[in-house]
């Protein structure tokens, strides 16, 4: 059975990829001073601190951040160029007339033998932990031909119709082996393509928590949390996914012409830090660290002088950053919001 088409947002487990980049200087384009806009107050240098994302970084140099892999300047000195640590002092510099960002005075203490050592886990993340928590809290998005291949709830132990937590329920097509956790959801609302009115997949509903007791088919299991009662047929998904933390923020490398469908949480309106579901994923060429503009279509307003109806120009209303893909939908992270954004806004590629 694949578990790679659909994402639980409940109690998973934030796995931080170590930031790997096929970046080398070699793929760097050349670009003259003034090709990447750099933000109106840019420092010649900049110490990284605790709590501070790639996002933050870039935008403290480059006026539009998703440059930054154009700018970031490899130096071969340092152990492993791709990360940045608190500490690190990043230098704005210009090579050949065009401006490069690299790790500065505080490279030669990381190369000396006696320097701190400091764990991959602690490099700065492109996004933060916190940003992303309602999606690890909230709400389950599953594409469409997967529910049929997750497990499911049989039956409860002793004969009742629906179970809480505290009791045992049995449930088949897990495989699963003792102490494995799973959370139960409940299949919800459809998610309609927009543009097509195609099912993309479904909402779910978060039920409860259980842990593996024996394995077999029926397997039982003991419900663990509850946040309402579970029922024959609810669905089961395992509660760690990877989510990289780490990754250049850049612009698509396709054209990405899409639409907001859904946000964790239900909300109407979406601001800054919301994780939103977007009806575009691997199979239209978005990746993770894609930023793509937010777009609001323009009013049709009546021309009261010359008579008939116009549609007033689209309203840029922020931006998000694609964290998370699958093969027909993405999850992006709200990085601004210039207005309030509202489902079936549209994404395109930042100009």
């Amino acid at each position: 059975m694949s578990l790679s088409k659909y994402h639980l947002n409940s109690r998973f487990r934030m796995i931080a990829v170590a930031f790997v980049a096929s970046l080398t200087l070699g793929t760097l384009t050349a670009f003259s001073q003034g090709s990447v806009p750099l933000a109106q107050d840019a420092p010649d240098q900049y110490t990284v601190q605790e709590g501070d994302t790639l996002w933050d970084i870039a935008a403290t140099f480059l006026r539009d951040p998703w440059y930054w892999p154009e700018i970031w300047y490899i130096n071969p000195q340092v152990e492993n160029p791709h990360l940045i640590y608190p500490g690190d002092v990043l230098a704005l510099v210009y090579i050949d007339g065009a401006p490069r960002v690299t790790v500065g005075q505080a490279s030669s203490y990381r190369l000396s033998p006696e320097a701190r050592v400091t764990p991959l886990t602690e490099a700065i993340t492109s996004i933060s932990y916190d940003s992303v928590s309602a999606f690890l809290s909230r709400g389950v998005v599953i594409e469409r031909g997967e529910v049929n291949n997750l497990p499911y709830l049989l039956a409860t132990k002793g004969d009742h119709l629906v179970a809480a937590a505290g009791n045992i329920i049995y449930v088949r097509g897990t495989g699963a082996q003792p102490g494995e956790r799973f959370n139960v959801v409940k299949i919800g609302d459809k998610l309609i393509d927009p543009e097509t009115n195609d099912l993309i997949g479904y909402q779910g509903i978060e039920i409860g928590e259980g842990t593996i007791r024996t394995s077999g088919d029926p397997a039982s299991m003991a419900l663990v949390t509850s946040k309402q009662e579970a029922k024959q047929g609810d669905r089961l998904i395992p509660t760690a996914v990877e989510v990289p933390l780490n990754f250049f923020p850049k612009a698509p490398s396709s054209n990405i012409d899409g639409q907001i469908i859904a946000v964790v949480g239900g909300v109407t309106q979406i601001g800054q830090y919301q994780v939103v579901v977007l009806n575009r994923g691997s199979n239209h060429g978005l990746g993770v660290g894609d930023v793509l503009s937010v777009w609001q279509r323009g009013p049709t307003v009546r021309d009261h002088v010359e008579g008939g109806s116009v549609r007033l120009p689209d309203e840029q209303a922020g931006t998000v950053m694609v964290f998370k893909v699958y093969d027909r939908i993405g999850y992006g992270l709200v990085m601004e919001a210039t207005n309030a954004i509202h489902t079936e806004d549209y994404v395109r590629n930042p100009t």
